[in-house]
């Protein structure tokens, strides 16, 4: 008479299986593990190879550009002033570019620059709007001072220092309006505003460095609370919950915008340039261009480089109550690159000991470092080290 068979589970020797069940001690998977990042559309995709393109564009290194718009003003229109240059249609200063986006220069500066500054600062403030206005917004009015100041002074030179070609008129007004020419000293009004221009976009467009990783940060800190771990690297770490949900809604409502209006700030930067050195080969004399061109880079310099930096108002661009913007230092970049890759090959090994079946880990335990766990250690390792050499 045949024997009933046993259950497959009942059978001696069951503890010796070619596979492991799918759970350890008594959990079904291990915990911490940290949320991924949503899967991109191909819209986003396009759209972050379009920004990249505009970063690499409007972030050239500054104190080049600086050198280039110098010699530039110099060289070119030295050369101009002894050799003409032929005529061409941007040689007219009626113009398209000239009479809609050149004499009303600093206007599209700050259609562009303003609703960018807010949003921005607006967002890493965490919705408070008294620190908006107290740290962040007086660099738009300093700004806009200094190009009423020294376009203002530029004319009264001009105004003191000429004459008209008809001794009947003594003031520049009159001398236009009876058409005929007055001969003065004119420092390049032209020439200051592309330059003091660009250098404001660039500054003021700086938030943009790293905009990015504020998502990551804002998932990976919601995970750390949620499950009561307290991390420490994570720049929103100190922020409290109110602030987070703050950040996290407007970072959401305002990140396509704040996209757009970049592009819009890099093609705006582009058209400056283009229009600057239209500028130098048609309009004023060199000595003109180049004693504007300093003053705007000295302005420049002045505000961007020694009183934002140096002082508590206002703030420079793109620091609110977190710092997400880590700067290539010599530290960072002196890791010993033996370090790093020894201590990548240890974790590498680690994951190399795990049991797997079909090429995927089974049966390991979370607490030991080994299997998923390990493997989630190895991706914290790499993320620490890129964000290092973050911009």
């Amino acid at each position: 008479m045949a024997t009933k068979r046993r259950p497959l589970h009942q059978q001696s020797g069951s503890s010796h299986l070619n596979f492991r069940p799918n759970f350890v001690d008594g959990r079904n998977e291990p915990r911490g593990t940290r949320p991924t990042t949503q899967p991109s559309s191909v819209k986003e995709v396009i759209l972050l190879m379009v920004m990249h393109l505009c970063k690499k564009s409007i972030f050239f290194d500054i104190n080049l550009k600086v050198a280039l718009y110098l010699g530039s003003l110099f060289l070119i229109s030295l050369i101009g002033d002894f050799t003409p240059y032929p005529r061409t249609y941007f040689a007219r200063s009626d113009n398209l570019f000239n009479v809609y986006f050149v004499k009303m220069g600093w206007a599209w500066t700050l259609v562009l620059s303003l609703p960018f500054l807010f949003m921005t600062s607006y967002t890493l403030c965490c919705g408070d709007l008294q620190k908006l206005m107290k740290h962040h917004l007086p660099r738009i009015f300093v700004a806009t001072f200094f190009w009423f100041v020294w376009t203002k002074l530029f004319n009264v030179i001009e105004n003191a220092y000429g004459h008209c070609n008809n001794r009947k008129f003594d003031s520049k007004t009159s001398c236009l309006k009876a058409g005929a020419f007055w001969n003065g000293f004119d420092i390049s009004g032209h020439a200051f505003i592309l330059i003091y221009s660009s250098l404001v976009l660039i500054e003021e467009a700086r938030p943009i460095i790293g905009w990015e990783y504020i998502k990551e940060h804002i998932r990976n800190e919601e995970h750390n609370r949620a499950v009561g771990e307290k991390s420490l690297t994570n720049p929103l770490r100190n922020l409290k919950d109110d602030e987070m949900k703050t950040l996290k809604t407007l970072y959401e409502k305002y990140t396509p915008a704040i996209r757009t209006l970049f592009i819009g700030v890099t093609v705006l930067q582009l058209l400056w340039d283009i229009m600057l050195v239209c500028t130098m080969l048609y309009f004023h004399k060199m000595i003109e261009k180049v004693l504007s061109g300093i003053f705007a880079i000295l302005t420049w310099y002045f505000c961007y480089r020694f009183w934002y930096p140096s002082s508590v108002l206002p703030d420079v661009a793109g620091r609110g109550m977190f710092i997400y913007q880590k700067n290539k230092s010599k530290s960072a970049a002196s890791i010993p690159l033996r370090r790093t890759s020894s201590l990548l090959a240890q974790q590498t090994s680690r994951i190399n000991d795990v049991p797997r079946f079909m090429g995927m880990p089974y049966g390991v335990n979370a607490q030991t470092g080994s299997g998923p766990g390990a493997s989630s250690s190895v991706s914290s390792f790499s993320n620490m080290e890129s964000n290092r050499f973050q911009d």
